[in-house]
């Protein structure tokens, strides 16, 4: 029997509430970035009709094209970015989106800033940590944040809202609790942890375990979208 996407987006909403309620959390406490990369636009319009309305892309162009053809949809629409930004696409997404979730330097951010100001906007944005120091993975060392928080405070344009990461992929989602509670770890040890309400960590196959830990945002496409061709999971 198929599944709808209504059917699976509400599965999804009571999962987070309910893993928001062993966590002692209120209801609403996490945002849910329904990741549609490699999506079409008329699947995103559907789950929209169910009740999403924050959505992940990860590639600039594939991105673009879809907000234009959405730009008449009806309801609310808050695009966010959660692939990996190179410097030369920083001016197509900067002040355009909600939310980049993936900035591993100093450079990048100096970039998104400069564009966002041209536009007379200022770019939320977190830092992407690659934790288990995976080459296939970007994202700053966890012993080079402080150095590239800094950084990005100092920049016009800007504004650092948290952090985010990607555990290595497993069979079991337990093991990621150890990544997901590192990297609030680090956040709470930063000078000014106030200062970055937002934990973006946490996808289709271990998005309880991160709210547990303190996600803050769960970025989930299988398990909203369905299975994506090549068996691609999370």
């Amino acid at each position: 029997m198929t599944t709808s996407m209504a059917d699976r987006w509400h599965r999804v909403a009571a999962q987070v509430d309910a893993a928001c309620a062993r966590a002692k959390r209120p209801p609403g406490d996490v945002s849910i970035v329904a990741v549609s990369k490699h999506q079409p636009a008329s699947a995103i319009a559907e789950a929209m009709a169910a009740g999403a309305s924050c959505f992940g892309e990860n590639y600039v162009q594939e991105w673009s094209g879809k907000r234009d053809e959405l730009s008449k949809a009806s309801g609310e629409i808050r695009w966010h970015f959660v692939g990996a930004l190179q410097r030369n696409k920083a001016k197509f997404i900067a002040g355009e989106v909600e939310l980049v979730h993936s900035v591993d330097s100093v450079e990048l951010g100096r970039e998104l800033g400069r564009r966002a100001v041209a536009r007379g906007r200022e770019q939320s944005v977190l830092i992407a940590v690659n934790l288990a120091g995976e080459a296939s993975k970007s994202g700053v060392r966890a012993d080079a944040l402080k150095e590239i928080l800094d950084g990005l405070r100092a920049t016009h344009g800007i504004r650092v809202d948290g952090l985010m990461t990607m555990p290595p992929p497993s069979d079991d989602p337990s093991s990621s609790r150890k990544w997901f509670r590192e990297l609030r770890e680090l956040r709470d040890a930063c000078d000014d942890a106030p200062s970055l309400p937002f934990l973006s960590m946490g996808m289709s196959d271990d998005f309880e375990v991160a709210i547990e830990e303190g996600a803050t945002h769960v970025r989930i496409g299988t398990a909203i979208f369905g299975p994506r061709t090549g068996g691609a999971t999370r």
